[in-house]
């Protein structure tokens, strides 16, 4: 019950703000007539409110769990290999999914792999233990009453720029001032906790 009514209001105070910024700012790093691939779609809603934000887009997604209802084309997959080919997308996006994983460097290296032009990660940065549990305790009320598996493996820039390297990846934007909570919530789970990256392969 508890883990129920956090999830309602967590919806209706901040989930829809949150859709509508990250769908502003990833897309506005969209390239137009892009076909996009989002890893950990879900249901797919964001992923394809994303993908219209440009023109001449096409959005498909993969995920481990099967949905009854999607918004896009979405596949199923091991969690582990994108079961697409080298270079067959245009764009591989990451919206708040790798820290679910136990090893964010698989799926990257996988989707440097894929991408043709880019790849997109929006996620999160733990510097500091007040860091790390200010984002437990937001992954907890945000995804707990959902069922998500929750790892809580977050890391600092540091990690994440080790991760981007090993998988051949450069920074071309490193976005931190994300306006996904009103003040003064902002000021303890905004504080550049999170950040929107484009990344281009070594090939392009």
């Amino acid at each position: 019950m508890l883990k129920k009514s956090i999830g309602q209001a967590h919806e209706k105070l901040l989930f829809n703000r949150r859709v509508r910024v990250l769908v502003e700012e990833v897309g506005n790093l969209i390239p137009e007539n892009s076909a996009i691939l989002d890893v950990g779609t879900g249901d797919g809603q964001i992923a394809k409110m994303i993908g219209m934000t440009q023109s001449g887009t096409s959005v498909q997604g993969i995920d481990i769990m099967e949905r009854s209802k999607t918004h896009i084309p979405v596949s199923l997959f091991d969690g582990a290999t994108i079961p697409f080919g080298d270079n067959s997308v245009d764009v591989v996006t990451f919206v708040d999914v790798l820290h679910h994983t136990h090893d964010p460097q698989v799926l990257i290296s996988e989707a440097a792999r894929v991408a043709r032009t880019a790849v997109i990660i929006k996620d999160h940065l733990s510097e500091n233990l007040i860091d790390h549990a200010t984002l437990r305790l937001m992954d907890w009320v945000g995804n707990a009453p959902h069922g998500v598996v929750l790892p809580y493996n977050y890391a600092s820039r540091k990690q994440w720029e080790k991760w981007l390297k090993a998988a051949g990846l450069f920074e071309d934007k490193f976005l931190t001032d994300i306006p996904l909570y009103p003040a003064p919530l902002s000021w303890i789970f905004g504080r550049k906790l999170h950040f929107i990256a484009r990344l281009y392969p070594s090939a392009s």
